[in-house]
C-alpha cells in the first residue's frame, strides 16, 4: 500500500469507523456517550499505528524464528545451557522465556517473547504488580479491590496475577482497559459459568495461561468500564474473549471451549494480534475474525495464529475470515466437522506448516470453505497453503497468485519438513502447570 493509497484509506476508515460504530448491537454500549466516544477515537489511531503496510516480511520473520529453534542454531537456544533442569519448550515463544527456572521472579519476561503482527505487545510491562486475591465478582459498578474487576479496570499498567487457584464466575463481561497483562502462571484460574471478557477500544493486552470455558450471554445493565466510568451494556453475546476495535493484543497458552458464541473474536479493524500456544476443545464456531461482509474497516486487519492446538469437539471456523491478512501458521488441526480455515471478503490468508487431519466424513475433507461468494469471484482472493501436511484426504484449495519467493526461504524448515515437526511445535499448547523454581 504506497502511502497517498494509505492516507486515502485512513480517511475512507474514519468515515465507516464513525457511521458503523454507534448503531452497531455488538458494542454492548447502550449509550453511546463522550467517554466511549473518545475511547472509540483513542482506539482507531491506536489500530492504524498498529497496521503494517508490509505484512509479508512478519511472516517471514515468524517463519524464520521457528527454523532456528528447529535446527539449534540461534543464540537463544545456546543461552539456555545456563539454566538447570529440563527444558521441552518447543518453538521460539516459548523458548524466550519457559527454560528459565526463576520465570516467577522475571515473569515480565514475557513480555518480550511476542513474534507475528502482536509483536508490539508488551501489556503491563512498565506497571507494577496486581496481586488477584479474591475470586468474588459480586459488584460490577464498585468492584471490591482485590478482585481482577477491580484489577483491569484501572489507571495505567498493571501486571496481574493470582494469590492462589480461583474459579472466577463473572456475572457480567469483564471491561478492560489498556496495557494490562492477566498472567496466570502459577496458579489454576478458571474464568468459568459466567460471561466472558471484553477488550474494546483500547491497546496493548497480554492474555497468559487462563482456563476459559462454559461462557454464557450476559444480561447487560450497569458495569464498570474503567475507574472513571460506567455505563449501561446491551446483552452480551457469550464470547469467550472479544476483541473490538483494539490493537495489540496477545492471547498465549489459553485452554478454551464450550461458549456461547465464539471462543475468540477480533472485529471492528481490531489489528496487531497474535493467538498463540492455545487449546480449543468443544465448541462450534471457534474463531471470527471480522464481523461483516460490508465493513471494510476491517481491511487493516492482521493477525497471526501459531503453535495452537484445533483438538476435539470442534466444527468450523478456525479461524473464518473477513478482508484482512491472516497468518496460520505450525498449528495442529487434528478435528473438525465441516471445515478448518474459511472467510468471505477477499481475506489474505497464508497457511504454512499446518498439520491438517481431515475427519472421516467424505463431505468434510476440505479444509477451506469461501462463503457468500462465486466461484469467479474467489479465485483471486489470495489463500495459500504452503508445507502444510495433509492427513487423511484433506486437501485446502488454493486461490490468488503464489507466494513471492522469501529471502528466508532457504532456511525455512517448514517448508521441506512440516509432518516432522507440526506435533512438536504444538505439544505443550494450552494453560501451563508452572511451578516456581522450575523450569515451566
Amino acid at each position: 500500500m504506497t502511502e497517498a493509497n494509505k492516507n486515502v484509506f485512513q480517511i475512507l476508515f474514519f468515515v465507516s469507523f464513525a457511521i458503523v460504530v454507534p448503531s452497531l448491537h455488538a458494542t454492548n454500549i447502550s449509550q453511546w456517550d463522550g467517554y466511549w466516544k473518545h475511547r472509540a477515537d483513542e482506539a482507531l489511531k491506536a489500530n492504524l499505528a498498529a497496521y503494517d503496510p508490509h505484512p509479508e516480511k512478519i511472516t517471514e520473520d515468524l517463519n524464520f524464528r521457528v527454523n532456528k529453534v528447529l535446527t539449534g542454531s540461534n543464540s537463544t537456544r545456546r543461552n539456555l545451557k545456563k539454566n538447570t533442569g529440563p527444558c521441552t519448550a518447543t518453538n521460539p515463544i516459548d523458548r524466550c522465556w519457559r527454560c528459565d527456572p526463576d520465570w516467577a521472579k522475571n515473569r515480565k519476561k514475557l513480555a518480550d517473547c511476542v513474534l507475528g503482527f502482536g509483536r508490539n505487545t508488551f501489556g503491563g510491562k512498565y506497571g507494577p504488580y496486581y496481586v488477584v486475591t479474591d475470586s468474588s465478582d459480586d459488584d460490577l459498578v464498585n468492584p471490591k479491590p482485590g478482585t481482577l474487576r477491580h484489577a483491569v479496570i484501572q489507571k495505567g499498567p498493571l501486571w496481574i496475577i493470582f494469590a492462589s487457584s480461583m474459579v472466577i464466575r463473572l456475572h457480567e463481561e469483564l471491561i478492560m482497559t489498556s496495557d494490562k497483562t492477566i498472567d496466570a502462571r502459577g496458579a489454576n484460574v478458571r474464568i468459568a459459568h459466567g460471561a466472558g471478557i471484553t477488550i474494546q477500544f483500547i491497546k496493548n493486552v497480554i492474555i497468559h495461561n487462563l482456563h476459559i470455558h462454559n461462557i454464557y450471554a450476559g444480561s447487560g445493565g450497569l458495569i464498570v468500564d474503567s475507574v472513571d466510568h460506567f455505563g449501561i451494556r446491551t446483552p452480551s453475546d457469550g464470547d469467550g474473549i472479544s476483541i473490538f476495535g483494539s490493537s495489540n493484543v496477545w492471547i498465549d497458552h489459553v485452554s478454551m471451549s464450550q461458549c456461547k458464541d465464539g471462543l475468540i473474536d477480533a472485529i471492528m479493524g481490531s489489528t496487531g494480534i497474535t493467538i498463540s500456544n492455545s487449546h480449543f476443545t468443544n465448541h462450534n464456531e471457534v474463531m471470527l475474525f471480522g464481523a461483516s461482509d460490508s465493513y471494510s474497516g476491517d481491511e487493516i486487519m492482521q493477525i497471526t495464529v501459531a503453535f495452537n492446538h484445533f483438538g476435539r469437539g470442534l466444527v468450523q471456523r478456525m479461524p473464518r475470515c473477513r478482508w484482512g491478512f491472516i497468518h496460520v501458521v505450525n498449528n495442529d488441526y487434528t478435528h473438525w466437522l465441516m471445515y478448518a480455515i474459511g472467510g468471505s471478503s477477499h481475506p489474505t490468508i497464508i497457511s504454512q506448516g499446518n498439520r491438517f487431519i481431515a475427519p472421516p466424513d467424505l463431505a468434510a475433507k476440505e479444509v477451506t470453505k469461501r462463503e457468500y461468494t462465486t466461484g469467479s469471484e474467489c479465485s483471486s482472493w489470495t489463500w495459500r497453503s504452503e508445507g502444510d501436511l495433509m492427513m487423511n484426504g484433506a486437501f485446502f484449495v488454493q486461490s490468488g497468485k503464489k507466494l513471492k519467493k522469501k529471502s528466508f526461504s532457504r532456511l525455512d524448515m517448514i517448508k521441506s519438513k512440516p509432518g516432522t515437526y507440526v506435533r512438536r511445535l504444538t505439544r505443550h499448547s494450552g494453560s501451563l502447570n508452572c511451578q516456581p523454581g522450575k523450569p515451566c
